[in-house]
């Protein structure tokens, strides 16, 4: 009997662990953030007013706020920028590595691909305040070499944007390049043989014999880096600090703001929350566009 006891109850004893981190560090937090949201909760009325219901007030002074939509179109304009650009340039460094011969640069290459994933967002943040630096900084440097003065990179509202997206696109092409490489390998070797004697052209090649396999990976690319994106803060508040003026401020930083600055986390909860839900509809849009089953 216990015996029996024992074995009907190892399933859930392997698979708690896993739901209680996805509980703690997942499902919690935005449940918290959904009950602030929908509470005055400003940190330092708390003691004297306690934090009561206001129902959808929150949101309601979030989309009345020009400031949230203005972080929220630079943060778009960013994702417009950078989600393409890295898309692109993975699937080219993709295709290259994807070709026969070269096995151990190819292997080096993949190695190096590696590196600007596994450096953390405020690393690369740093490193952008190194490279984009006025005075001493290389990009200015190799400018100067060509005969191009330097540039403001940080000081300027129209360099920074381009700035921290060059580092996001620094840092994020290979993982774009990774998941489509997998993808690549997923077509039949004979296929893209046949398709090869078939034809010479690149594109044709492309369009009707490797992009079938890649949507999948071109989906999860979509899907994993816009909701990064909407996030992303470290790497622009050690770079920019969301500056100059608002020049950079997207809407992670406008958050961070309002919740730690201006100490109001009922509103602060409220933008996550539409956040959250601008984050789904464009998955499930990705989904219902890009999608498609490898038969």
């Amino acid at each position: 009997m216990a015996h029996r006891f024992d074995s009907r109850w190892t399933p859930v004893w392997f698979l708690a662990p896993a739901v209680i981190a996805l509980f703690a560090i997942g499902i919690f937090p935005t449940l918290y953030a959904l009950w602030n949201s929908l509470h005055q909760v400003i940190l330092p009325k708390i003691p004297r007013e306690g934090t009561p219901f206001v129902g959808l007030g929150n949101y309601l002074s979030v989309l009345t706020d020009p400031t949230f939509w203005d972080a929220l179109g630079r943060t778009l304009l960013f994702l417009v920028i950078v989600l393409p650009a890295e898309l692109l340039l993975g699937l080219g460094v993709a295709l290259l590595l994807h070709k026969p011969g070269l096995s151990l640069l190819k292997t080096l290459a993949r190695l190096s691909l590696v590196i600007p994933m596994a450096t953390t967002y405020a690393v690369v943040g740093l490193i952008g305040r190194l490279i984009f630096n006025r005075d001493f900084g290389v990009v200015n440097w190799f400018l100067g070499l060509v005969g191009i003065g330097p540039i403001e990179w940080l000081g300027d509202p129209g360099w920074a944007f381009v700035s921290i997206a060059l580092m996001d696109i620094w840092q994020w092409t290979p993982f774009c390049a990774l998941v489509l490489l997998a993808g690549l390998t997923m077509v039949p070797p004979e296929i893209e043989e046949a398709a090869r004697l078939e034809t010479r052209r690149f594109r044709h090649i492309l369009r009707h014999v490797q992009l079938p396999f890649l949507l999948p990976g071109i989906t999860a690319v979509l899907i994993l880096r816009t909701a990064d994106t909407l996030k992303l803060f470290d790497m622009i508040f050690t770079m920019t600090r969301g500056g100059p003026g608002a020049a950079t401020e997207l809407i992670s930083i406008t958050i961070q703001r309002v919740g730690f600055r201006v100490f109001d986390q009922g509103v602060a909860s409220a933008q996550a929350i539409l956040l959250l839900v601008l984050t789904i509809v464009l998955s499930r849009m990705y989904i219902r566009l890009v999608y498609q089953e490898v038969e």
